[in-house]
């Protein structure tokens, strides 16, 4: 993804009037898809109005010179601007991002396959235990995805082994008539 582009200028009334007609227009044709509507609106002002507050609240927290870093970090302000093509950064960037919010599973990208927006990610066993958490790994991907990338519809996670198993040597007995 390049540079942000500049949104296009909105006039908050002429909108507001625009909501309105097409409410009305709903609301005398069919009161279900009215209601549906209304419920849609409230959604998305809900949605908005709380991706607004987060905002301001990192921008506040934030220390100076580090508030881009607090906004990119945060799921909802992330998925809002993913939403809108305005994120900064780019997918691969942003898939990273993601998966570091999920550290604790050890994820690591193998291959993404634009067409079906499948992401193909190598899970490491910890330990060597061979029960990798692969369902968990791929749900905690999934969800982090959905924020940081959406255009990620389908998660593979592939274990990879943690290595040759340790093969323990200890000292033997010392030999006999030797002291």
């Amino acid at each position: 993804m390049s540079a942000p582009t500049a949104a296009r200028p909105v006039d908050a009334e002429q909108t507001g009037r625009r909501v309105e007609e097409v409410l009305d227009r709903l609301a005398g044709s069919d009161p279900a898809a009215a209601a549906a509507a209304e419920e849609l609106v409230r959604s998305l002002m809900d949605f908005y109005g709380s991706g607004l507050a987060r905002v301001l609240h990192l921008l506040s927290a934030a220390p100076p010179g580090d508030a881009l870093a607090h906004l990119l970090g945060d799921e909802l302000v992330a998925s809002l601007l993913v939403l809108h093509d305005l994120h900064p950064e780019d997918r691969d960037t942003r898939i990273a991002r993601a998966l570091d919010s999920v550290r604790e599973h050890a994820l690591d990208v193998v291959d993404f396959d634009e067409e079906s927006g499948t992401l193909t990610l190598r899970s490491r066993e910890a330990g060597g235990c061979g029960c990798g958490s692969g369902a968990s790994a791929r749900e905690a991907a999934r969800t982090a995805l959905a924020c940081f990338a959406p255009e990620v519809t389908a998660v593979d996670v592939r274990t990879a082994p943690a290595g040759p198993a340790l093969l323990q040597i200890g000292t033997g007995p010392a030999p006999t008539g030797t002291r």
